[in-house]
């Protein structure tokens, strides 16, 4: 399929994804060393053991993912002459995992390093953060339909916005059977749903910034969900 690739070409593939790998085993000891010193010191009070562990065992399965999602996009496949390229099924998983890892330490560290804020427990403090839980599950189920249209090349198929071609709804977006499969499967159905769940999710962000400001919060919460309309909007 590739057989006009220079040495030149194929070098750049290998060292990004040899780069990668590296990257990847520096963080597992960037996890797992301190952890084993800081444990044997007895610095580690017993519920932040578990968070520990937890959290090595996500490094030690994000590795482990990595390899299954690359090992599916080498395989022959005798019946299609299409470009190679991994499952969309184990990208989902590997960047799943990956946001996991990311958020549960993120949330360890400044647990840790910023003392919680007593507030009282009023019912438009409740409403936030309910809202705020669900945003986060939209913003999570968002990155993941970005990792099926990775790995569908979805996006090659409309390029335009907020139409898709000359329709709101295109044609195909139904094409596969049974009707489930495509959501998965269907580039068209795939690139569609990831547009509606990133307006979603500008729009939840929107909502909860906005609710936010009804509400007297504390700098560092007005702060956080600041920077997370910030974001939003660059993204």
């Amino acid at each position: 399929l590739n057989h006009d690739m220079t040495l030149t070409e194929f070098k750049f593939i290998w060292y990004m994804e040899y780069s990668h790998r590296m990257w990847g085993r520096a963080v597992g000891l960037a996890y797992i060393l301190p952890a084993a010193y800081f444990w044997r010191k007895g610095w580690l009070s017993r519920p932040l053991k578990g968070c520990v562990l937890a959290l090595c065992g996500l490094v030690c399965c994000q590795g482990l993912l990595g390899w299954y999602m690359v090992k599916s996009g080498l395989e022959e496949k005798p019946d299609s002459h299409d470009i190679p390229r991994v499952s969309q099924y184990r990208l989902a998983a590997h960047l799943g995992s990956a946001l996991l890892l990311f958020s549960a330490s993120l949330w360890t560290g400044l647990r840790l390093l910023l003392p919680p804020q007593k507030l009282p427990e009023t019912h438009q403090l409740v409403r936030l953060r309910h809202l705020a839980h669900g945003t986060t599950a939209l913003i999570f189920l968002t990155a993941l339909s970005g990792a099926f249209v990775a790995g569908l090349d979805a996006g090659l198929v409309y390029n335009s916005f907020p139409k898709m071609g000359e329709r709101w709804i295109p044609d195909d977006l139904l094409a596969f059977s049974p009707v489930l499969r495509n959501i998965f499967e269907n580039p068209t159905t795939v690139q569609f749903d990831h547009r509606i769940l990133g307006t979603a999710t500008f729009t939840a962000v929107t909502a909860l910034f906005l609710f936010s400001r009804r509400i007297p919060l504390p700098r560092r919460t007005r702060m956080a969900v600041t920077s997370l309309l910030a974001v939003a909007c660059v993204q």
